[in-house]
This record gives structure tokens, sequence and C-alpha cells, in this order.
């Protein structure tokens, strides 16, 4: 993996570009390169994966009396088809990298490569005669592409962070981002940077840049389909493209590991890399994440049933893994709260990042490439809100259910501005205008559809959010098998008393995949990414957020209630904050986050 950037119409000499690439090498460290003419400037910086000697950026070709020049983040994972098809059309390469495959798919077929593609991507054209530039992301949302109209030119990024870097570019916040901050964080609505006139392309979608005008277009969507397949016929089609998404990530010119939770989607990919693995005569690493004390603390509860460690040695000795564990203390999460947030360029999951940023800083001294589990939920179903009939049929995003709670913390002038009820919920019920559902589809099928769509297009990029920016802040490329488009596109028709399978979560992933896992692995409950039970946490960040408060000046108060934020030490809400995780103690560390954020940022409200 690696970060791109650009600017078109714009000043780009050597002392800006040098100021933007310096933001991007913590994403490739291996190398960086840039491309400049009258009206371009193209950087990337390279976590070299495929081909190192022979994959540099930005990459040129000629074709049919056009140059095209690429900056390329991702993997393309049915490179071998595509190229051989180029083959037969006259197109000759140099390496075997997947970038020079999508350059050359990109001057075959102009935008119509990208229904082509299989994988995970951002990336840029720049067509010389043409004077234009062609951005697209790809239909998942693994990897991330951010862009500003800027001064009548354009600025493009991987990161937030690097289109900041730019010299007028500045750092503002609006009434609309800060309750984007505030009402719906750590998520964010879709297209939005959150900071004022930086946008991100959302998933799926690409667009042109020419003579001072952006268009841009979406080219894929979830797309309701007539179900035909048998029960049996669909577990045999989800045990096909299960297997082959793994084996086809698997794909590498430098060692690999997979992330091990013991539970379910961890565990398949585990169990199929290793067996993959042991054929060619080599061990698969593996990495596990646990918690100082938690042996002693660890409390079931109805999001987090048990605690993982034991799953995780069953599955260690079944598939005989060289196995690696990193134990954190709750110093060590408060430790990571800074570049956390550096590394999301905005408040994230509070400890959930913190954990991750350092769990994938010791994956990397191993290996530089892992693939982890995530998406497996949101197309199978395996998130409570998905099986509670109560949450299910409640209105608004079901995995933030506290808006009049939230809506206390709006700064008096911000609540002025900012119905926060109206706020959330026309973004939420946009997101179900857009879903494509069959007409005639039963009420309980027409919900789970939306349910889908709301995960997919909300929840699920902020785990992606969080995947790639606390893994490639180590120059760790994390990749995600569950979101193979073809498994999101073949799962959305499948009806749901399939997907619930013997009324249990991801009934039918489990039945597919039968034979590949320990039965008590197969069919243990639901558990997600775990967390610190440890009170010294909640103390830990209590203290500084007390010593926030204790600070009249402190930034966090331009856009936060000082008495929503006093009553956060003594309140136990009945929902999380967000998603499952997100108690007191995290909801505590997420208002550190936004506070740093602030200062950090130097971020002017406007």
């Amino acid at each position: 993996m690696c970060a791109i950037a650009g600017m078109i119409g714009l000043d780009a000499n050597d002392s800006i570009m040098d100021k933007m690439i310096e933001t991007m090498k913590r994403r490739g460290p291996d190398d960086t390169g840039r491309f400049q003419c009258r009206d371009c400037g193209l950087l990337h910086s390279r976590l070299a994966i495929i081909d190192p000697d022979r994959g540099r950026q930005p990459m040129q070709t000629q074709w049919a009396g056009e140059t095209y020049t690429i900056v390329y983040n991702g993997e393309l994972y049915n490179t071998n088809e595509i190229r051989k098809e180029l083959i037969t059309l006259g197109h000759r390469f140099s390496s075997h990298s997947d970038t020079e495959v999508v350059l050359h798919a990109y001057a075959q077929w102009g935008g119509k490569c990208l229904d082509k593609f299989n994988g995970i991507f951002a990336f840029a054209v720049w067509e010389h005669r043409n004077r234009r530039l062609f951005l697209a992301r790809d239909r998942i949302g693994v990897k991330p592409l951010f862009y500003k109209l800027h001064q009548e030119g354009f600025l493009f990024a991987s990161e937030i962070k690097t289109i900041l870097a730019y010299p007028t570019v500045e750092s503002e916040l609006d009434a609309t981002g800060a309750a984007q901050i505030l009402l719906i964080g750590p998520g964010r609505v879709p297209g939005s940077g959150v900071f004022r006139g930086i946008m991100e392309l959302e998933p799926g979608c690409c667009g042109i840049f020419s003579d001072g005008k952006w268009v841009w277009r979406r080219y894929w969507k979830l797309t309701d389909r007539e179900h035909k397949d048998t029960f049996e016929e669909t577990a045999e089609k989800v045990r096909f493209l299960v297997n082959d998404a793994i084996r086809r990530q698997m794909v590498s010119d430098v060692p690999i590991g997979t992330f091990l939770s013991g539970g379910l989607d961890s565990s398949l990919i585990t169990a199929i890399c290793a067996n993959e693995m042991r054929d060619r005569g080599e061990r698969l690493s593996t990495f596990s994440l646990d918690f100082e004390n938690n042996d002693r603390y660890f409390v079931p509860g109805k999001f987090q049933p048990n605690s993982d460690n034991s799953y995780i040695g069953i599955m260690q000795a079944y598939l005989n893994t060289c196995h690696h564990w990193t134990v954190l203390t709750p110093e060590d999460l408060v430790s990571s709260l800074k570049n956390a947030t550096v590394a999301r360029d905005l408040p994230g999951m509070a400890d959930v990042d913190f954990s991750l940023l350092a769990f994938c800083k010791e994956i990397r001294s191993n290996v530089k490439v892992a693939l982890s589990g995530e998406c497996a939920d949101e197309i199978f179903g395996g998130y409570p809100w998905y099986r509670d009939p109560e949450v299910r049929a409640l209105d608004g995003f079901p995995w933030a259910q506290n808006t009049s709670q939230r809506a206390q913390f709006l700064h008096p002038d911000i609540a002025k501005q900012i119905n926060a009820n109206e706020f959330v919920q026309d973004h939420y019920r946009q997101t179900l205008d857009e879903c494509d559902i069959l007409p005639g589809t039963t009420p309980q099928e027409r919900r789970m559809k939306e349910m889908v769509n709301l995960n997919q297009r909300w929840f699920m990029q902020t785990l992606l959010d969080r995947k790639d920016r606390m893994s490639m802040f180590s120059g760790l490329e994390v990749r995600v098998p569950f979101c193979d488009y073809r498994i999101a596109e073949y799962l959305y028709g499948v009806p749901w008393e399939f997907k619930d399978y013997h009324s249990y979560e991801k009934g039918l992933l489990r039945y597919a995949m039968a034979d590949v896992l320990p039965r008590e692995v197969l069919w243990r409950k639901k558990s997600p990414y775990p967390k610190t039970y440890d009170p010294r946490y909640k103390e830990i960040v209590s203290r500084l957020l007390s010593e926030v408060m204790e600070d009249q000046s402190a930034p966090i108060f331009q856009i936060v209630s000082r008495e929503a934020l006093a009553s956060l030490f003594q309140t136990e809400h009945p929902w999380p904050w967000y998603g499952q995780l997100m108690k007191t103690p995290q909801t505590i560390a997420y208002m550190l986050q936004i506070n740093f954020w602030l200062e950090h940022y130097n971020i002017r409200l406007i």
C-alpha cells in the first residue's frame, strides 16, 4: 500500500511538494516519487509489496496518442486476468506490479476499467494531452481518498493531513462539522472530510477534474436482485466466494500474517491461509491482542459475552501457527491517544483505536502484510442490532441510539444553529431513500436490506477508516477479504432466513464453512474487538480530562458544553456512545481526542 497526493491548477514547486510528501511517509516508508508539469503535480510514497524493484511510481505509459501518468494506492486481486486480456489487445508490460496493469487498463478502457477491477484501491491518472485528472476509489471503500476544490484548482490525497499541508489551505471547522463530531462521531457523513471544504470521494465513485470543474459519478452500489438459489446452493456459493477472496488476497512478494481474535471471521481467514501456506511448506504468523489484568477484571456483558484467549489457544494449537501476543497496559493505551488522533486526522474510536495502533506497530515488526476479518458482520448480519427486533424497529442509526444524550454536549452557540434530531434523522432517512430494494419485498426483508445499507455506508466505513489509518501509520498493509465486492453483491440478495440459519448470528457463514474450524470456535457466540476492563484506564483518562477542564482556554470548550462534560464523570448511559464498546471510559477518552485534535490541527471555528 501507499500514499498518493496531487494538485491540479495550483503551485506545485519543490518546497510545497516536500512539505506534502513528508506527511505521507508513514504510509509509504520504502520510497517516494513525484511528477511535475505545467498544470499538474503528483506525489507518491510507497510501501513495496508487489515487485519492489520495478513498481516505482508515479508510473507513465503512452497509448493511442495519449500519455498517462498514475499514482496508485491499493492491491488488485485479479491482476493476472486483466493483464492477459490487455496483452491480447496489444499492451506490453515491463513488471508484474498491479500498478502497471491499472495504468494500462485505464489507457485502454478509460473509466470503464473500474467495472473489471477486483481489489482495494484509490488512484489518480493524469491525461497529458487532454489535461485532465481522473480519480477513483474501490467499491467498498477500503482505501481512502480525500479532495478539495481550492483557488480554482484541485487537491487530493490519501489522508486529510496532506491536503492541510498545502500552504494556503486552512484548518477550519463550521457548525456542521462540529455537529458531526458530537452527534455522529466517530462516524462521518458519507462524502465529508469534516474539515470545512475537504471532501471524501465516496466508495464506488470516480470523477474527473478538467477546465476548473469537478464532476463525479457513482459507478457501483448495492443492487437488489431476485435470489433463486436454494439454501444449499447459497451455502456452496458463499463457500467458494470466501475461499477465493482469501486466497486471492494472499498474493505478496513479502511475508504475510493474520489477525487472530479467536472469533469466527479471523479464525476462518487464519485457517485458510495456514492451510495454503502449509501446502507450500511454510508456516503462517498469527497475531493476537490482550490487555494486562483482563483475566482479573473481565466482566461478561450483552455485547461481549466471553473472553477471547481460550479460543485463540484452540486455533493456534489446531493450525500450529507461529503465534505472537501483544499485551497492553492502560498506560500503553493512553500513550497512543495523540498518535491515533493524528493517524486518523479526526477523533476516533478511543481506546479501540489506541490499542489497534499499538498492536499494528508490533505486527509490523514481523510482517508487512496482514489479513483481517472486518466487514463480515455488516455483510452477513452479525451485529446485535441486526438481530434485536426492538432495536431493528427503531428509527435512527442502530449503533448510536443516543442523539438526545449526544445533543447535551453541543456548545450552546452550535446548538442554536443545529437541530440535533433533524441533523441525524435527515442523514438516516437519506440513506434509506437511496437503498435499492425490489418492489414487493416483505417488510422484514426490506428492513434487513436497509440495515445492510446503513451499516455499509456508515458503520463499516468507520471501521475501515480505523483499520487503514492505524495500520498504515506503521507502514503495515492490512487486507480485508470479506470486503470482496462479489461477497457483498451476492449476500445483499440472500434472504434473511438464510443468513439467520438456526437463528444464529452469521449462521449461513458458519454452515458454509463448517469443515474449516473446530466446532467450539465455529459456533462460538460473537464477541467484538477486545477492550480493557482495568479500572485504572478510567482513572487515567478521567484525571486527564479533569486537567483539561481546569484550563479555561482549552479548545474543546469551543464546541462542547462545559456543564455536559462535567456530568460525564458521574453518568453511565444505557447506550454506548458508539457501537458496542464505547461506554463512559471510552467517551471520556473521545473527549480528550477532540481537545487534542482541535489544538494539534490549530482548527479555527467559523
